[in-house]
């Protein structure tokens, strides 16, 4: 690699890491170009150049921190053997997640381009692209389905029943809601979501 190409990718990632802490800082309101390239030391000119625009720094973040989340839910999955401790690991890593990285969790959960991923997704081979960890989840559970282990789920009712109620109790702790114990609602919410998910 040349040392322009490292400085190339010195950049971007330093936009990424400041981009994630000013939307940590500040919020939605202040996560704006210039708080971004000011925090940064970058010019608007080189964001532009490695990204194309604000809005696709943005996509770029929101992709790498839906890539770790799915990362760590796919190593949790590696490590069980049925489709009951499976859902669990897919809660407890998602809460385990959002607890040990709240910035990259609240930026998957509470950011503009966050509410922007379905709409802006034409196809479903783009929407799944756009959704490791629900793709994940979905190819982990067909040999369950297809051993008769886990009732036919179609893709927007594995969304609503697995993925929603954890990204829900997460929001609710990014909020700023201490009044639920994580763990103990892992062991809970595990448990309820097998019961939708196991044939009749």
């Amino acid at each position: 690699m040349s040392p322009k190409q490292r400085r190339g990718e010195a950049t971007v990632e330093r936009l990424l890491t400041t981009a994630l802490r000013v939307y940590a800082d500040s919020g939605r309101q202040g996560f704006t170009v210039n708080a971004v390239t000011a925090a940064g030391g970058v010019s608007l000119g080189s964001l532009y150049h490695h990204f194309g625009s604000f809005d696709g720094l943005a996509a770029a973040l929101h992709a790498r921190c839906a890539e770790e989340l799915r990362g760590e839910v796919v190593a949790a999955l590696s490590r069980t053997r049925t489709a009951r401790t499976g859902v669990r690991a897919v809660v407890t890593a998602y809460l385990r997640f959002t607890e040990e990285h709240p910035e990259a969790a609240l930026f998957l959960h509470a950011s503009a381009y966050s509410g922007r991923l379905l709409a802006d997704a034409p196809t479903d081979r783009t929407r799944a692209a756009r959704t490791p960890l629900l793709s994940a989840i979905e190819a982990w559970m067909r040999p369950f389905v297809e051993a008769g282990e886990i009732a036919p789920t179609p893709e927007p009712l594995i969304e609503a029943l697995v993925v929603g109620p954890v990204a829900a109790i997460a929001h609710r702790r990014l909020s700023g809601a201490h009044d639920v114990d994580l763990a103990g609602t892992a062991r809970i919410l595990s448990d309820r979501i097998w019961r939708a998910l196991r044939p009749e």
